[in-house]
């Protein structure tokens, strides 16, 4: 999770998210008719007119002009232009967007709101907006309008809202075989611009590269809590933390940092945004870990030794192994022809992250989530947490109902458990890598449920109506999403965190 400060002023919406929503405008038009209305309506009482007097001037109705100047009817090109003439202003005038007062300007905005689906599905009256209804009033109407917006905003990204991102992400992820030209473009401009030649990148160009972007690094004991970094773009400082046992490599940490930076990111707007833009630092940050060339030229000569091992890839850039079976994703169909999955699983057996675009049918729920779904116990990614030997991958054959597919698979332990990482082809794919000629083999007919998710009849037979666990929640998957823009960092925290090491 990483925050990021804005040189603008700060705003009730916090964090400086933009303001959602267009301006209100009559359908199939674009003028906005109640800015327009609230003009009309100065303008007119500016020059000291009447409903009735403007009436006779501009020859309409004064219970039509009253419609206009409520926002509720959008004169046409002959009547705009004789209010304008009669107002005293040109046409751009009249259509300005800068309300001309403080009170117009609130006004409009309280008539917007109560036009809108949010204040629709409250059920509660509308408060005629006229030239009785004070200014505290309206101050107050539009204040409460807008702390609402910015609380729902906050606290919008529920269980299902999360996984219905992660499966809009994925499905954009297997179109374009994940691989994203213009972040891997933007981390090579990174590379050359420090002079970068080849081999493992070291914590000395990290620190050249945070030089390069303009930045200084700052390693701290106090780092806000809910966060892995805190870059201030104000005095150009990125804040890392002290400690060595953090579960991330802290070059990863670092390098994802400054990708918010070079990649140009504003806070994000919801949670598909937020999402979108940690896959895309994440993405930023592998591509200078394993810079393209480099990375392609070392697959490329592994596919034609038919030795393509995903440790290999882990150990020539001094990664780890996720971020190695990663990157493999990110280039193994767009330069090497390969198409590939990817699974990262509890060793519950519940999948954390996934990727294809072999065809492998993954398990998911209504909406199309794979996160936080069981996978079947004879997939390798399953298998592997039964083996004795730790030390290599495994290696492993699958029949299922959707073809045969080669995985191959490792563990490794964190503070949430023992996950394993694994990276899968179909049949045809297998002949490119080390570990084909493995004999161990397996047999899944999920979905179908009787493979592993019905019990054997004798053992159900014995126990059924007999047992009652107690289940242990993986409550990242299914608890609600932490409120907030950068969702469950505390903005207080970070702001007085900052405030503290401004002048240090």
């Amino acid at each position: 999770m990483h925050f990021f400060t804005y040189d603008q002023e700060m705003t009730t919406q916090g964090w400086q998210r933009p303001v959602s929503g267009d301006p209100v405008v009559a359908q199939g038009s674009e003028i906005d008719v109640i800015s327009l209305g609230r003009r009309v309506r100065h303008l007119r009482k500016s020059a000291g007119l009447t409903l009735d007097d403007l009436s006779a001037r501009v020859d309409a109705a004064p219970s039509q002009l009253s419609l206009i100047e409520n926002g509720k009817r959008e004169p046409k090109l002959s009547l705009l232009n004789a209010l304008a003439r009669v107002l005293g202003v040109s046409i751009d005038q009249l259509l300005g967007a800068e309300p001309p007062s403080r009170r117009a300007a609130l006004e409009i905005e309280l008539e917007r709101a109560q036009r809108g689906a949010l204040y629709e599905s409250l059920g509660l009256p509308k408060v005629r907006v006229s030239s009785r209804l004070s200014m505290d009033a309206l101050e107050a109407l539009v204040g409460l309008q807008a702390e609402l917006e910015r609380r729902l905003n906050e606290q919008v990204a529920t269980p299902e809202e999360a996984r219905r991102a992660n499966t809009a992400l994925r499905l954009q992820m297997r179109e374009r075989n994940n691989y994203f030209g213009e972040y891997e473009s933007e981390a090579a401009k990174v590379l050359t611009g420090v002079g970068y030649s080849g081999g493992p990148l070291s914590q000395h160009v990290i620190a050249d590269i945070a030089d390069h972007l303009g930045f200084t690094l700052h390693h701290v004991s106090d780092l806000p809590h809910s966060t892995r970094s805190v870059t201030d773009l104000k005095n150009r400082r990125i804040y890392l933390t002290q400690s060595g046992r953090s579960e991330h490599d802290p070059r990863s940490v670092l390098l994802q940092a400054l990708g918010h930076y070079v990649l140009g990111h504003q806070p994000p707007t919801n949670y598909g945004d937020f999402l979108s833009q940690r896959v895309a630092t994440n993405y930023f940050a592998a591509a200078l870990l394993l810079p393209e060339k480099q990375t392609v030229d070392f697959l490329q000569q592994a596919k034609a030794e038919k030795r393509i091992a995903v440790e290999d890839i882990r150990d020539a850039f001094a990664v780890s192994y996720e971020t190695a079976a990663h990157r493999f994703t990110n280039l193994a169909t767009e330069h090497l022809g390969i198409l590939t999955h990817f699974q990262k699983v509890h060793e519950s057996g519940i999948v954390y992250k996934a990727y294809e675009n072999d065809g492998v049918t993954f398990p998911t729920d209504h909406t199309g989530a794979i996160e936080g779904q069981p996978i079947c116990k004879y997939w390798t990614s399953r298998e592997v947490f039964e083996v004795s030997d730790r030390f290599s991958a495994y290696n492993q054959y699958t029949d299922t109902p959707a073809g045969t597919y080669w995985c191959t698979a490792r563990t490794e332990r964190s503070s949430g458990g023992e996950f394993s990482l694994s990276i899968g082809v179909p049949y045809a794919h297998v002949k490119w890598f080390r570990g084909r000629d493995t004999t161990a083999r397996s047999r899944s007919r999920c979905p179908d449920e009787s493979c592993c998710k019905r019990p054997p009849a004798e053992l159900a037979t014995a126990w059924s109506g007999n047992a009652w666990p107690s289940a242990r929640a993986h409550s990242h998957l299914l608890a609600a999403m932490p409120p907030g823009v950068f969702p469950g960092v505390d903005e207080t925290e970070v702001y007085r965190f900052l405030a503290a090491h401004a002048g240090a």
